[in-house]
C-alpha cells in the first residue's frame, strides 16, 4: 500500500523557518520525481518545488531563494526547508510522487500557518 506521510507543519512567525518531511512507503522511492505542492484557502493547488530521481530541482518563483527541496533515497524521504516565511505561504502543503510507470501519488497534507 502506497503511503506518503507529511510532517513538520505548524504555526510560525513571519520570517521564521520550518522543515517539512514526507516519508514514503510502498513505492520504489528512488525512481520517482518527488514534489511539494500547496493549497491556500480559496485557491487552487500550486507547485512549490520538485526534485527528480537524479536530484535536479525546480522551484516556483515564489519559492526561489527561500525554499530548498532535498531527498534522502536511503530513508525514502523528501524534505522542504522553508526560510523567510511570509503570511502568504500559509497553506496546506502536500507531498507528491510522480512516475511515468506508476502514476501520481499524493499525501494527506500538512498545514503551515505563518502569522504573528
Amino acid at each position: 500500500q502506497v503511503q506518503l506521510v507529511e510532517s513538520g507543519g505548524g504555526l510560525v512567525q513571519p520570517g521564521g523557518s520550518l522543515r517539512l518531511s514526507c516519508a514514503a512507503s510502498g513505492i520504489i522511492f528512488s525512481i520517482y520525481t518527488m514534489g511539494w505542492y500547496r493549497q491556500a484557502p480559496g485557491k487552487q493547488r500550486e507547485l512549490v518545488a520538485t526534485i527528480t530521481s537524479r536530484g535536479s530541482t525546480n522551484y516556483a518563483d515564489s519559492a526561489k531563494g527561500r525554499f530548498t527541496i532535498s531527498r534522502d533515497n536511503a530513508k525514502n524521504t523528501v524534505y522542504l526547508q522553508m526560510n523567510s516565511l511570509k503570511p502568504e505561504d500559509t497553506a496546506v502543503y502536500y507531498c507528491n510522487a510522480d512516475s511515468n510507470l506508476y502514476g501520481i501519488k499524493w499525501g494527506q497534507g500538512t498545514l503551515v500557518t505563518v502569522s504573528s
